[in-house]
């Protein structure tokens, strides 16, 4: 059974798949022009940022990957759901 998660969950989840997703156009786009100095500046920034807003979904709601890329607090909270691919 999921529990109730707080609009809080959702607002900062959807700012991290924002993020995700404009670094994942600013990859593409730099795997066509890597001399672009202005892209590879915000794909820095936004990368920054996104582990920024990580760290602090984490410290909230739990781990957002698995396989040593996130820490998990006691007791283990891979088992809590809903995972954030689920939401």
């Amino acid at each position: 059974m999921q529990k109730q998660l707080p609009d809080e969950y959702y607002c900062m989840l959807k700012e991290l798949q924002e993020v995700d997703f404009v670094l994942v156009e600013l990859t593409l786009y730099l795997d066509t022009h890597p001399t672009d100095n202005a892209a590879i500046s915000q794909f820095n920034q936004l990368a920054q940022k996104r582990q920024q807003m990580a760290v602090q979904f984490e410290m909230k709601y739990g781990p957002l990957l698995q396989f040593g890329h996130s820490f998990s607090r006691s007791p283990w909270q891979w088992i809590d759901t809903p995972w954030p691919w689920q939401v």
